[in-house]
């Protein structure tokens, strides 16, 4: 998936957590790391850790707010 869409679905599955919870998100668009970090800081949730494979971005994600 391109971007918007990992960001569109980061939040949604934010949006059904409590908070305290953590979320661990897979994304293959190159994009996203930049896209996903933002919208994470900006929401005013906190980026655990990207680890960064061949193809794939792994981002975890905890639920702040």
């Amino acid at each position: 998936m391109f971007c918007p869409e990992p960001v569109f679905r980061t939040k949604i599955e934010i949006e059904r957590m409590t908070v305290g919870n953590i979320l661990r998100v897979i994304a293959d668009d190159p994009a996203s790391e930049e896209d996903i970090s933002r919208w994470v800081n900006r929401n005013g949730h906190q980026l655990l850790g990207i680890k960064k494979s061949d193809k794939d971005l792994e981002f975890t994600i905890k639920k702040v707010k």
